[in-house]
């Protein structure tokens, strides 16, 4: 039981810095990871403990059964994640234009951004194969009203907006993903069709640290595109 205690005080102690940025990102997911592994030394105990008492016909297994009800949640959580990637593709950066993404002027790119992928055609490669479904849209108003309406979803999604350019079509906002605020910035790009008569609306989503969004990402730019779709009705 102590041993289960203690997973959960080392993950959600780093979880928690990490989330105020008193430590990196990165080292609060690891104690999350460390916490688990305690966390399955527990499960292993508590398993134990219930199979020898059954043997010695014993009638106190309230510990072993608390130290399971704390201790398995963590274990199956993290052991789900490799399931949970093994579905998308393993990169981190996602756009509706491969051949021409949305740029960041007031956001940095991050340095490694070709992380886990090597190079531009494989990125667009990879992108194409696990998101094709990710695509611009057409939204039959303004463009200007458009950029109002993503400014408006982006703050009620608690976004930090740090561009806003109607007249450059171009709006540039930092989201927070889980529980530990993962940042992930956001470009959303807004130009009127050939006609004059539709906007065309880009996005892009890039997270700033690993290799692998587990999706975030894709369903980051689906779920806004949808309700942004939406604001023309």
């Amino acid at each position: 039981m102590w041993l289960a205690f203690a997973s959960l005080l080392i993950a959600a102690t780093g979880l928690t810095l990490a989330r105020y940025d008193l430590i990196a990102k990165i080292p609060g997911f690891l104690s999350m990871l460390a916490g688990a592994a305690v966390a399955f030394a527990a499960t292993i105990a508590a398993l134990a403990a219930l199979l020898l008492a059954r043997r010695q016909q014993a009638t106190s297994r309230g510990a072993a059964y608390v130290a399971l009800l704390l201790s398995l949640p963590l274990v199956l959580f993290v052991a789900s994640r490799p399931l949970v990637a093994r579905d998308v593709p393993p990169i981190h950066d996602v756009t509706t234009d491969l051949a021409a993404p949305p740029q960041f002027q007031s956001l940095p790119l991050r340095a490694d951004n070709l992380a886990g992928v090597g190079s531009i055609a494989e990125w667009r490669r990879i992108h194409a194969a696990g998101y094709p479904d990710i695509q611009p849209i057409m939204i039959r108003r303004p463009a200007a009203d458009v950029m109002s309406d993503a400014r408006k979803l982006a703050s009620a999604r608690g976004w930090d907006i740090a561009r806003y350019d109607v007249a450059a079509g171009a709006l540039e906002a930092t989201a927070s993903t889980s529980y530990i605020r993962f940042k992930d910035d956001v470009v959303v790009r807004v130009r009127p069709s050939a006609d004059g008569t539709q906007s065309i609306v880009d996005m892009r989503s890039v997270s700033r640290v690993g290799i692998s969004d587990f999706g975030v990402n894709a369903s980051r730019i689906r779920d806004f595109l949808r309700d942004l779709s939406a604001s023309e009705q």
